[in-house]
């Protein structure tokens, strides 16, 4: 951080000081004025830190910037050998803060503005088939408070389609049996509804009943929904080792919480579900992303087709 010293230099030296300040008020800005997680703002940082140090080595800072060393930073990203996702979150980084930094007054114009963000490949997600699905849910599991704690993490992290940050964030008050729907905290902190029912109700029920008293003991006053051996929330590092155990015993290696999620949208398409009701149940703020798996859905369709019908491979007798 700019000292007092640093400050009373040279026409650089207190633009750099002036610059860190700035980035840390937009940082601040994400967390408390845009509800940006946690894990978001500190991928930021660490991009406008990276984005600052690219910029004192081309003798500029923020304030000075121009079009050329945005591009030039989006160069040396590449030749650094980021993948297209990290260029895109970068660039995105310092168009947000140019953008910040002329809203408050802190730059005359904004460097960035004929800045277009780099073309991410449309990466189709990871999605079980409803029979790898079964196999993972319904495997025997350890018969005590742990085994069914476990059951009921997967069960719910499927049936409601949650991401694992929004499954560690849930209290005991926000699952409504008898209205059958759980309380969920997005990202941004916007909260929604997700249906509850099925399986995942009744396991859920069940761990509250049977398990979760007794893994409550040595934390008696933790509102949390689940928790670990030790009576604490659970983190989301344990949520994955979770999934990622039982789908190794499952036969599926490297199963990830957002697989799951994953299956449970392509599975409600495939049902009958429209992308309407799926985005709102996701939690998708603009339904282009819950149309990834219209075309999960159609390739799943097309490997359905060629892999059952008696006449799909057949080749014409010339």
């Amino acid at each position: 951080m700019a000292t007092e010293s640093s400050l009373g230099r040279s026409g650089g030296e207190v633009a750099s000081g002036r610059t860190y300040d700035a980035i840390g008020e937009y940082l601040s800005f994400l967390s408390v004025e845009k509800g940006a997680s946690p894990l978001t703002v500190r991928s930021y940082a660490c991009d406008l830190r990276d984005y600052e140090s690219f910029l004192a080595r081309r003798g500029a800072d923020c304030l000075s910037a121009s079009c050329d060393d945005v591009l030039a930073f989006e160069g040396d990203l590449l030749e650094r050998g980021y993948a297209p996702s990290s260029r895109e979150r970068h660039v995105s980084a310092v168009k947000g803060f140019h953008r910040f930094m002329v809203r408050e007054g802190l730059s005359l114009a904004d460097p960035s503005i004929g800045v277009v963000l780099p073309k991410v490949p449309l990466r189709l997600p990871d999605v079980l088939s409803i029979d790898a699905v079964n196999r993972v849910l319904d495997q025997d599991m350890r018969a005590d408070e742990i085994g069914l704690r476990d059951r009921a993490i997967l069960e719910v992290l499927y049936g409601c389609g949650l991401r694992v940050s929004e499954l560690v964030g849930m209290d005991r008050g926000d699952v409504f049996f008898d209205e059958g729907f759980v309380r969920v905290r997005g990202k941004g902190s916007k909260e929604r509804i997700a249906p509850l029912g099925g399986m995942a109700a009744q396991i859920l029920a069940r761990y509250l009943d049977e398990a979760r008293p007794v893994l409550a003991r040595r934390s008696p006053g933790d509102a949390a929904m689940f928790l670990n051996a030790r009576g604490s929330r659970i983190s989301r590092q344990s949520v994955h080792a979770i999934v990622a155990r039982w789908g190794q015993a499952a036969g599926i290696r490297g199963l990830h919480p957002h697989t799951l999620r994953h299956s449970f949208a392509t599975h409600m398409l495939e049902g009958g579900a429209d992308l309407r009701t799926i985005q709102e149940i996701l939690g998708h703020s603009d339904i282009a992303t819950t149309q990834i798996y219209t075309h999960v859905s159609r390739i799943h369709m097309r490997e359905e087709y060629l892999a059952c019908h008696p006449r799909a491979k057949r080749r014409p007798k010339m």
